[in-house]
């Protein structure tokens, strides 16, 4: 057994030495370089597992992530990918490995494939990323749902503070100086119901309204419109419920300009900080004033000067303001029907009454209802009044002081039922009530001024005005003082058929509905004025997409003109009736033959008021 032992210890001794002796070191150089390789493969193991194993586990977190991330976020202009989706679905289980996408940037679509027969163009995708820019781009979607009858005519109301509406209504004694106001805000503002003590009216829905209190009655049947919604990031138009025909009525008389404006600059103030105005600064807001326009155009900071001066605020110039009588010269403010005394409830109510007025005898050929205005040289009306008077065919009803019939809707619609067409010169600005009781009585209006309805009322009266109208130029009247009884026999029978039916088909998109109800298959002035403002937004945001504006070289000072050009039109030249809405130059105290220029519209808001006064009387 020794000997064996020895063996092995000499072995191990000899066996380092005998490597060297046979390869000349070559395999210790081999085992070098074998620990060398080993120890790279080593590292670039260690380097795969950290940055390929944990970073795609660290990106799968970080896209799981960002959706709720995004949701947190309180909603502003800018587009969120997570905000817009193409269509709703289920959230994947496990969420897709794709590049990583960041909050605040859109979803650009993937390249296209380039080959050498096609061209790469950058402009597509330039468009649509500009497209997915807009926050208003859900809104438009909506109309592509079929299945959803709303889609494209969401409204979304402000929640106002009540300072700005209800608690006018309960002050309601301080709407007016010389009228109580409380009665006529009964009723969702249609006033209290009219006995048919003489038969003039039907038996239901009649109403002595007041002419100014569009405010509440257009707030009240907005509360009972079918598409409203609670997520603004859906409407086609943003309300804002404003009496601010109520609010200015406080104010005017005895009242600084600061105290006038108070209301007016809180509102603005408050809008300018809700998210809705970011999405279109405004542009997308609508709010509806019951009174003329000059009530809120204030030319200047003296205190002696008339109005506030909502309307010309730079906000307020964004927003659409509905009025009784706009502007000519301004392009933020639209004209919509004064209300009449008829509030049908139901379609039956409609029909019932324009079958009445088709059957009518009417033994007048043209009748008046107006007072004179000797304190204006340019007004036609004692001239109307005189033809009136001595005309065997023409029936006249006086409203000046002390006249009571006037102010009575029974004598007023009595008279214009009876009557082939109704005489309408200008009132104490551009318009008056008066044009629309006639017509509601199937009476054919006679204008004297573009202004007191073609240029006024473009949302509900055609553009085509002789076929429901005559219009003669104040100038002749005036100057030539033409025979109004002539020239109305010289349109043959038949024609005055025709347009008597014209009129009569107009009367439902002239009324306002009851706020309490809602009309079936009959669209009145307020559905005419909503779908309106919602056309109007809707082109405006295709517009924007799309980076062109809706008219070439548009003028403010022309903007009466832009409602009457044709289809197509995109540019506003010469008309026929420039001479009636020419501006008075620096130093003249007037305007133009048959014009209110700017000068005098605060005269004109005065006048108004004055009329109110009158009123008083009934």
């Amino acid at each position: 057994m020794i000997p064996r032992v020895s063996m092995r210890r000499r072995s191990a001794e000899v066996a380092p030495t005998e490597p060297m002796e046979k390869g000349n070191g070559k395999n210790q150089t081999n085992r070098i370089c074998l620990l060398v390789a080993l120890s790279l493969f080593f590292w670039a193991l260690l380097l795969y597992f950290h940055f390929v194993v944990l970073g795609s586990s660290n990106i799968d977190k970080q896209i799981q992530l960002q959706p709720s991330y995004a949701q947190s976020q309180p909603s502003s202009i800018s587009l969120r990918v997570d905000k817009f989706p193409i269509e709703p679905h289920a959230a994947p289980s496990k969420p897709p490995k794709e590049p990583l996408v960041t909050i605040d940037k859109p979803v650009l679509p993937p390249a296209p494939v380039v080959n050498s027969t096609s061209t790469f163009k950058p402009p597509r995708v330039v468009e649509s990323r500009q497209k997915q820019e807009f926050s208003f781009i859900r809104a438009l979607k909506t109309v592509d749902n079929k299945s959803d009858p709303c889609g494209g005519k969401y409204i979304y109301v402000h929640d106002l503070p009540s300072k700005f509406n209800e608690d006018m209504l309960r002050d309601c004694k301080k709407l007016s100086l010389w009228t109580n106001m409380c009665k006529f805000t009964t009723n969702a503002g249609l006033g209290p119901p009219l006995e048919n003590v003489e038969g003039v009216f039907s038996d239901e829905g009649w109403y002595a309204t007041n002419q100014f209190a569009v405010d509440v009655i257009f707030s009240n049947r907005m509360k009972q419109y079918k598409c409203l919604t609670n997520d603004s990031s859906l409407a086609a138009a943003i309300f804002v419920p404003f009496y601010a025909g109520f609010d200015i009525a406080r104010y005017l008389w005895g009242y600084n300009i600061s105290r006038r404006d108070a209301a007016s600059l809180e509102l603005v103030d408050w809008l300018m900080k809700r998210p809705e105005w970011e999405i279109m600064r405004g542009k997308d807001h609508f709010l509806v004033a019951g009174r003329i326009t000059w009530d809120f155009r204030r030319l200047s900071e003296e205190e002696t000067d008339w109005g506030n001066k909502l309307l010309f605020l730079p906000a307020a110039k964004n927003m659409s303001m509905l009025v009784v009588e706009s502007s000519p010269w301004n392009a933020n403010d639209f004209g919509i029907p004064y209300p009449t005394y008829f509030h049908p409830a139901k379609d039956a109510e409609v029909f019932e009454w324009q079958d009445r007025m088709r059957n009518l005898e009417r033994k007048w050929l043209f009748s008046f209802a107006g007072a004179p205005r000797p304190d204006n040289p340019k007004s036609i009306r004692g001239q109307i009044i005189d033809q009136c008077r001595n005309s065997h065919v023409g029936k006249l009803l006086e409203c000046d002081f002390g006249e009571s019939k006037c102010h009575a809707p029974s004598s007023i619609m009595q008279m214009f039922q009876s009557s082939l067409f109704c005489l309408q010169p200008q009132g104490d600005s551009y318009t008056r009530r008066s044009a629309f009781d006639s017509m509601l009585a199937g009476c054919i209006p006679v204008f004297f001024h573009p202004g007191s309805a073609y240029t006024q009322y473009t949302w509900h009266l055609p553009k085509n005005y002789t076929t429901y109208s005559v219009f003669i130029p104040e100038d002749e009247i005036r100057k030539r003082n033409i025979s109004i009884e002539e020239r109305l026999l010289q349109i043959p029978p038949e024609q005055v058929k025709i347009m008597r039916e014209n009129v009569i088909n107009l009367i439902p998109r002239l009324i306002y509905a009851d706020p309490r109800s809602e009309l079936e298959t009959q669209k009145d002035a307020f559905d005419v004025s909503v779908q309106a403002v919602i056309d109007k937004v809707t082109r405006l945001r295709k517009n924007m997409i799309e980076g062109r504006t809706e008219y070439d070289n548009f003028v403010e000072e022309n903007s009466w003109k832009y409602a009457l050009l044709e289809e197509g039109q995109r540019e506003a030249g010469g008309h026929v009736w420039d001479p009636f809405f020419s501006k008075p130059k620096p130093g003249e105290d007037g305007s133009s033959d048959g014009n209110v220029g700017t000068t005098i519209s605060a005269d004109a808001a005065k006048n108004s008021w004055k009329s109110e006064q009158r009123d008083k009387t009934q």
